[in-house]
């Protein structure tokens, strides 16, 4: 079934997106959404309509101002050029390798993100945590998937150690290659419903996304056995349909490899995964305490009592800097185009 035989519902179209559109553009644009990105191009879908376009829009600056995977586009029913990116439910980003004066933008209006971590040495706690700190931020229902649980002798201890993380947080435990085991990771991506997944390389996103697609069309590599990482086999951002009835199945968004993910501006993300440890820091005795030996420090406290894990105070401490001193540089970034901008 091709996408433009797809209905803009089954696409992922909703209330969100139709409120934006005002009657004069229901007149002389149709609304798509992105399938890929390639360079200076996209390949859009919507209700017969399948096409590669520009994805140049005309006196936008700026990253956000260009189209991504998952975006939903205005474009001239007459002429195939892209008129304006509706506003987003969800927008995952980083800045860009090499350069952070530039942002990369990864997904657009994702429902559920598949943080997908394998059961051996790719296993780790903070880097769980980032994702998670960017899910809160963002309004999107993480999911942990744990896979490979072949190499690990006790599989259920990172279960475990995952759903601590935070509450109500699902985990699922799954076989990548089998379609049986990996069913219940269908039931996140309901009609219409956008996942995207996310994490290192080698930890078998390629054939996890080719067994909920029920092909192997997305080539696959093994992982090296001296410290278990495997190259970035995917290369270009793109949707896939979930394997399914015509009316079930929504979207799954594969996204390269991300080894290292900077936070900014998700001081509400960190809060809500810290929760608990944000509440002992109102208990400190002076409102700017740096929790680094001040007296009446409720968090040196409670380690000492045993009620709080240093290890994770530390990781929250590595979190709120990192956010604090990214988003100082992000608002600079942004007062420099602006000033740009405007003297243009």
């Amino acid at each position: 079934m091709e996408t433009a035989d797809f209905t803009l519902a089954q696409l992922g179209w909703s209330s969100f997106f139709s409120k934006q559109v005002c009657r004069e553009e229901s007149r002389n644009c149709r609304p798509v959404r992105v399938m890929s990105v390639h360079r200076g191009m996209v390949t859009v879908s919507g209700e017969g309509v399948e096409e590669s376009i520009s994805s140049s829009l005309p006196g936008h600056r700026g990253a956000e101002g260009r189209p991504t995977v998952g975006d939903w586009l205005l474009v001239d029913r007459n002429t195939p050029r892209l008129v304006r990116i509706l506003d987003r439910r969800s927008l995952f980003k980083r800045p860009a390798p090499g350069d952070e004066r530039r942002v990369q933008l990864i997904a657009a209006n994702v429902d559920t993100l598949f943080i997908v971590t394998s059961c051996d040495q790719d296993f780790n706690v903070a880097r769980l945590e980032r994702y998670l700190v960017l899910t809160n931020e963002l309004g999107v229902r993480p999911v942990v998937v744990l896979t490979k649980a072949d190499l690990s002798p006790a599989p259920g201890s990172m279960v475990d150690a995952a759903r601590a993380l935070q509450s109500q947080l699902r985990v699922e435990l799954v076989d990548g290659r089998d379609r049986t085991s990996a069913a219940c990771l269908a039931g996140y991506c309901g009609f219409g419903e956008t996942v995207a997944l996310v994490g290192s390389s080698g930890v078998g996103k390629s054939t996890l996304v080719n067994t909920l697609k029920g092909s192997d069309s997305i080539a696959t590599q093994a992982v090296r056995e001296d410290d278990g990482k495997g190259r970035h086999t995917t290369t270009v951002r793109e949707m896939h349909r979930i394997a399914g009835g015509a009316e079930g199945g929504g979207w799954l968004v594969d996204t390269p490899g991300i080894r290292e993910l900077q936070m900014s501006d998700v001081a509400s993300g960190v809060t809500e995964l810290f929760d608990d440890l944000t509440a002992v820091t109102l208990e400190c005795r002076f409102a700017n305490c740096t929790h680094g030996g001040e007296p009446g420090c409720a968090v040196h406290t409670a380690m000492a009592e045993g009620d709080l894990d240093p290890a994770r105070f530390e990781r929250w401490r590595k979190l709120a800097q990192e956010n604090a001193e990214n988003s100082g540089a992000a608002a600079v970034r942004r007062s420099r185009l602006g000033r740009a901008g405007h003297k243009e």
